[in-house]
C-alpha cells in the first residue's frame, strides 16, 4: 500500500508526471499467458546507471522487469516468496488474491518473464473467499518450510490485522485459511498502517524457526517500529530503528540468519526506497534493531516499493528480489528488480 495513509496521497497529477518521467527502462518485450489476460514483461537492463553485474552501492545489480496486464486483477503486489528451486513463486496483492507463476531468466541470468501466472481468491478459515474490502489487505508473504521443502505460506493481513497459513499444492496456495495466534495489541489495530512485514527464520539462526512480525505505523513509547516474535524458545516483542523518511515495508533472512528489511517512501513527489542488513545475532527478543544501509535509490529507478524475498538464482546463488505495489493504478508501475550480494 502507498505509505502516505499516515498523511495524504501524492495528487494524482504530480504521481502521473513522476510515472511519465520513469517510463519503461529497457527493450524486450515478451508475453506469457496469465489466468485473465497475458502478462507483458519487458526487461529493465540499468539500475543507477550501474549495468547488468555490476555494483549498484552495497549490491551487485541483476536486472529487472517491468509487469503489465490488461486483467483487472493483476496488481497491487505487496508480499512475495519463492516456491520452487525454478523460479516458482508467489505473491498476494492487497485485493485479497494469490498472484502464483514462474519467473524465467535469459542466458545471461537476468530476469526476462512471469509466465503461467494464475490469480486466486484467499480465503477465509471457512474456506470461502473473502469479500470486504477491510479482510482482504494482504501485505506480506513468507514460505514454510518443512524438512526442506516449501509446504505453505504464511501470510500477513492489515486492516483486519492478522496471521494466516494457506497450503502448497504444487507451489500454490490453496485452502482455507489456518489463524495463527499473535499478540492482542497488535490483532486489535484496525489500521491500513500495521502489519506490513512478516518473515521466518532459517536453521542457521540463532532464532531458528521464529517468525517475526514487524510493523509500518505502531510506534513504541521509544519512537521505534514495534516487532514481535513468534516462536517456541523466542518468543516476545522487539523493536526496529527505521530510515530518516522511510518506513518497513517487508523483511527475508538471508541463508546465514542475517535480516534483510526493505523500507519505502515519498519525497521530493517521487517514491524512495533503503535496504537494510542487520546481523542475526542482533535478532532476538528485546532487541532494538537497527541495520547496515546496503541500498538507497529513489525516483524513475523504482516505484512503490513493497516485497522482498531471497532466494537461489538460475546460476545457485543467492538473488534478492524486490516487487513494487501499484496499488492498481495507472501512474504506478509493478516492478520486480533482482540484486545479489558481493562475493
Amino acid at each position: 500500500m502507498t505509505p502516505a495513509l499516515r498523511a495524504s496521497r501524492l495528487p494524482g497529477a504530480a504521481l502521473l508526471l513522476i510515472s511519465a518521467a520513469a517510463a519503461v527502462v529497457g527493450g524486450l518485450s515478451l508475453t506469457s499467458k496469465a489466468a485473465d489476460d497475458t502478462i507483458n514483461a519487458t526487461q529493465i537492463r540499468t539500475m543507477l546507471g550501474a549495468e547488468i553485474g555490476q555494483p549498484v552501492q552495497g549490491l551487485i545489480w541483476q536486472g529487472g522487469i517491468e509487469m503489465k496486464s490488461a486483467a483487472d486483477n493483476f496488481g497491487g503486489l505487496s508480499g512475495l516468496g519463492f516456491t520452487g528451486p525454478d523460479g516458482r513463486l508467489v505473491m498476494v496483492s492487497d485485493r485479497g488474491n494469490f498472484v502464483s507463476g514462474q519467473l524465467l531468466y535469459d542466458d545471461a541470468g537476468a530476469p526476462m518473464s512471469l509466465i503461467g501466472v494464475t490469480v486466486t481468491p484467499i480465503q477465509n478459515s471457512s474456506g470461502r473467499d473473502l469479500t470486504r474490502a477491510y479482510t482482504k489487505d494482504a501485505e506480506a508473504l513468507a514460505v514454510v518450510m518443512r524438512e526442506g521443502v516449501p509446504a505453505a505460506v504464511r501470510v500477513g493481513f492489515e486492516n483486519l490485522t492478522r496471521v494466516a497459513d494457506f497450503t502448497l499444492l504444487d507451489g500454490v496456495p490453496s485452502g482455507a485459511a489456518r489463524e495463527i495466534t499473535i499478540p492482542d495489541w497488535l490483532s486489535d489495530t484496525r489500521t491500513n498502517a500495521t502489519l506490513e512485514a512478516v518473515c521466518i527464520a532459517p536453521p542457521t539462526s540463532p532464532i531458528a524457526g521464529s517468525t517475526l512480525l514487524l510493523t509500518e505505523g505502531i510506534i513504541d513509547d521509544d519512537g521505534q517500529h514495534s516487532a514481535y516474535l513468534l516462536g517456541r524458545n523466542d518468543k516476545g516483542p522487539l523493536s526496529y530503528i527505521s530510515g530518516s523518511g522511510t518506513n518497513p515495508t517487508d523483511c527475508a533472512f538471508l541463508p546465514n540468519g542475517d535480516l534483510l528489511v526493505l523500507e519505502r517512501g515519498i519525497a521530493f513527489l517521487s517514491f524512495n526506497m533503503r535496504l537494510f542488513r542487520i546481523p542475526a545475532a542482533d535478532v532476538k527478543p528485546g532487541a532494538h534493531m537497527r541495520g547496515t544501509e546496503l541500498l538507497y535509490a529513489s525516483g524513475a529507478d523504482i516505484d512503490n516499493m513493497e516485497a522482498l524475498a531471497v532466494h537461489p538464482g538460475p546460476d545457485g546463488k543467492m538473488r534478492i528480489t524486490i516487487v513494487s505495489d501499484n496499488n492498481f493504478n495507472d501512474w504506478e508501475r509493478n516492478l520486480l528488480l533482482e540484486f545479489s550480494l558481493p562475493e
